[in-house]
């Protein structure tokens, strides 16, 4: 297991895959926004993952995204590349192309659509995790894919010793909690996927954030995260009501066509997005766009 791996904590962007209008990436963009994040104290960087558009980009385009950032980052902070499918041939792949190019660890979703149940979800990641030699997080969203890992699965897992963690995007903190207290294995650690309850979970446990207001306000969340990790209950409430309506309204369409379109306004990135994705519908434009004056982002 890398140092890198081991180290991963705090406020982790889950990065979205700036674009040019015809959907062709930005690599001039991608390089300032990775940049920008490390000097505003984002601790570690989710390449690929559902904000980063992974379901619309080819392969090549895949590898060569992670690759690009890995670069940049040149070890600053860890690069976890998104690695998951709901094919376990397809993650295999994508995971041994993350370890070949230099990521530090890999982020595998659920696999969505097909419905595996609890055996099959085991047997899936089991089988990656004994093909790849890389640290492995495990994600559950079932709000996006329509399959929910139960925890008992988890444990069964946390006791394979590349698999390093999960992303717990379920926003349920007594859920998570409770697998924070069950979870044998001390190498094991979870991190929200929930940017409103995040601190919440991190108060009970958690490592970290995987964020996606992170895209917008790396400080704000990079110091939530710092007080929490700390147990500085107080200070972690106040600074995090500072951003909450960010919480809520960079999902008022599906994840990333308001973080896409918040950057884009705060001149940040390009505005390209990928069908069937479609830029910000104009009725969320004005509501979000005082949000961002209201917490001092532009």
């Amino acid at each position: 297991m890398t140092q890198h791996a081991t180290s991963i904590h705090g406020s982790i962007v889950a990065i979205i895959t700036p674009m040019y209008e015809d959907g062709s990436v930005d690599w001039d963009g991608l390089k300032k926004l990775v940049e920008w994040h490390i000097e505003q104290g984002t601790n570690s960087i989710v390449a690929v993952g559902t904000t980063g558009e992974a379901s619309t980009l080819s392969m090549d385009e895949h590898a060569k995204v992670i690759a690009e950032m890995v670069r940049i980052a040149d070890k600053r902070i860890p690069i976890i590349a998104g690695t998951g499918a709901n094919s376990t041939t397809e993650a295999i792949e994508l995971t041994q192309e993350a370890k070949e190019i230099g990521a530090d660890a890999a982020l595998l979703v659920t696999p969505y659509y097909n419905k595996p149940t609890q055996e099959g979800l085991y047997q899936h990641y089991k089988k990656i995790a004994g093909s790849v030699d890389i640290p492995q997080i495990l994600y559950n969203v079932p709000g996006r894919t329509g399959v929910d890992m139960l925890n008992d699965t988890v444990i069964r897992l946390s006791q394979i010793d590349n698999i390093v963690g999960i992303k717990d995007a379920t926003g349920n903190v007594a859920r998570g909690t409770e697998l924070i207290q069950n979870l044998r294995s001390q190498d094991m650690v979870v991190f929200s996927g929930d940017d409103a309850t995040a601190w919440k979970l991190i108060m009970a446990g958690a490592r970290g954030n995987i964020s996606v207001t992170a895209n917008v306000a790396p400080n704000a969340m990079s110091q939530i995260c710092a007080a929490a990790l700390a147990g500085n209950q107080s200070l972690t409430e106040q600074l995090n009501t500072q951003v909450a309506q960010l919480h809520e309204i960079l999902f008022c369409e599906s994840n990333p066509i308001p973080v896409k379109w918040a950057l884009h306004e705060m001149g940040k990135t390009t505005s390209g997005i990928r069908l069937p994705l479609t830029p910000l519908a104009e009725q969320f434009r004005a509501p979000l766009r005082e949000a961002l004056k209201a917490t001092g982002i532009i």
